[in-house]
């Protein structure tokens, strides 16, 4: 799959009193991906690991550059490009798209813990190897 895409209309919920995409609601838009990405691609949604599991994976890191506003009843296509994996880290492109234009673009560092941990633990070896295989996906489409 390597870019996983993922479809948002622009709700009023999501938009400032002039119909413009209020700033954090991104954050909440970009979170829904992530969350759907793990689910669908990698098998393993944020119910199970919250769950059964008792882990998570908190958002460490974020960088993100706003480059055309979105307006309410947009239609965004989120793309998701898995990059790099650390012993308990995950490094993650997200871009935004109304049709051919850009409306942001973020990087994000997500950390594997376990709940009660306080700290970062290693991705467990199946999770590991299903992220390994998304982000060899990406490393081959590009060479």
């Amino acid at each position: 799959m390597a870019v996983f895409t993922y479809r948002q209309k622009v709700l009023f919920q999501h938009c400032d009193p002039a119909g413009i995409v209020f700033y954090p609601r991104y954050f909440e838009m970009v979170n829904a991906t992530v969350e759907e990405w793990f689910d669908v691609v990698i098998g393993c949604g944020f119910p199970t690991m919250h769950g059964p599991m008792q882990v998570a994976v908190p958002t460490a890191g974020l960088s993100i550059a706003f480059t055309a506003p979105s307006m309410l009843g947009d239609q965004l296509e989120f793309r998701l490009t898995p990059l790099r994996i650390g012993r308990s880290s995950l490094e993650l492109e997200i871009t935004a798209h109304s049709g051919d234009e850009q409306r942001l673009k973020t990087t994000l560092t997500l950390v594997f813990t376990k709940r009660g941990a306080g700290k970062s633990v290693a991705w467990p070896d199946d999770l590991r190897a299903k992220i390994e295989k998304e982000i060899n996906q990406v490393v081959e489409k590009n060479a």
